[in-house]
């Protein structure tokens, strides 16, 4: 909205010609964000304990996690409002990618949010139903996705990485899988947000990567010279994954070992909807096995002890996700934590490697 405003003045007044420059609006919407954040940290976390918004744990889980209940959650409604007024403040408003990104999220969000309210409210971790959960995911990102291929020419082809000129066309099929990326990468990130932080670093690196290629896709001459698919409009996605990052850091203040708050369904669904989303509209969902590889990972592991356990009736690992059987293994919570970090970093050097590579 802000943005508007100065553009248009911009005419009259030449001083305001560097708000047009989306490097310039990206760095004022991270510091943005973060301020927000953490400014409005303590005053969350007290609400939250003053209503009584407590994490309860599962039965089935590491005893040594038993001395977390009670922690609040759904702090990730701090990292949304935090950067909800940056990307109004600072992004072109009028762009169909930047509502189709917000819509996702925000939708995502609420879903996580009633799942997070269930919970609290019965004292218990089983919260919405799975197949409720899921169709409504599948309905929020089909439903954007359609709508922007329809009616705002998002493109329907499936690109491969490391590949320069491989592509391939789905038409109307690539809604279906489209939506698979954006729902998977949505409840991959659910599944990693099991320890203190593991969850939201991996985020921010990620979805730091993704702006980064969003920018690249937008610019034409930059996207012309790596001889990757130009995307009209992306590079306005740049200065809204700014403000999810900075969202994310000043979240991981008041998160840390040990947390003071814990983000939630309603934290993790919407951020990984936002990066499934970022995926999607920068053309890189298959990239997203490499760059989100430590949300695949934890995804994969979990999918394997439930198919072992119903095949075999022998679990693959002392417990799932796979941060707990390293946990249950006598690795320290912090270890786990910084090395998952550390896994993240690797691959967003290996995916920014396939701009050059492709």
């Amino acid at each position: 909205m802000l943005y508007q405003l100065l553009f248009s003045l911009a005419d009259h007044m030449s001083a305001l010609n560097v708000f047009r420059y989306i490097t310039v609006r990206t760095f004022i919407s991270f510091f943005t964000a973060f301020l927000l954040c953490w400014m409005w940290g303590p005053h969350f976390i007290r609400r939250l304990k003053d209503k009584q918004l407590g994490q309860s744990i599962r039965e089935d889980g590491p005893q040594s996690h038993k001395k977390k209940a009670g922690t609040p959650t759904m702090g990730g409604g701090l990292i949304l409002m935090s950067t909800l007024i940056p990307v109004l403040l600072w992004v072109d408003m009028q762009n169909p990618l930047v509502w189709g990104t917000l819509i996702i999220t925000w939708g995502f969000g609420a879903i996580g949010y009633a799942d997070d309210w269930l919970k609290v409210s019965k004292k218990n971790s089983k919260g919405l139903s799975g197949k409720i959960r899921l169709a409504g995911e599948f309905l929020i990102a089909g439903g954007v996705i359609f709508v922007l291929i329809q009616w705002f020419g998002l493109s329907t082809k499936l690109y491969f990485p490391f590949f320069k000129h491989f592509s391939l066309e789905l038409g109307y099929y690539y809604v279906l899988f489209s939506a698979l990326v954006v729902v998977g990468t949505a409840n991959a990130v659910n599944l990693t947000d099991g320890l203190d932080g593991l969850a939201i670093v991996p985020v921010m690196i990620t979805a730091t990567t993704l702006g980064l290629f969003a920018y690249v896709a937008g610019h034409f001459a930059i996207s012309s010279y790596l001889q990757i698919p130009h995307v009209a409009g992306a590079g306005e996605l740049a200065p809204v994954a700014a403000a999810i990052v900075a969202g994310g850091l000043g979240f991981l203040w008041y998160n840390t070992f040990p947390a003071q708050v814990f983000m939630g369904d309603v934290g993790s669904l919407s951020l990984g909807g936002f990066l499934g989303a970022m995926a999607v509209f920068t053309n890189n969902e298959l990239l997203m096995l490499v760059l989100g590889g430590v949300f695949v990972v934890e995804a994969l592991s979990v999918i394997m002890q439930v198919v072992s356990f119903k095949l075999t009736g022998k679990r693959v690992f002392k417990m799932a996700p796979i941060h707990h059987h390293y946990e249950l293994k006598g690795l320290s919570e912090t270890k786990i934590i910084v090395r998952f970090w550390i896994i993240s970093i690797l691959l967003a050097i290996l995916s920014l490697a396939t701009l050059k590579l492709r």
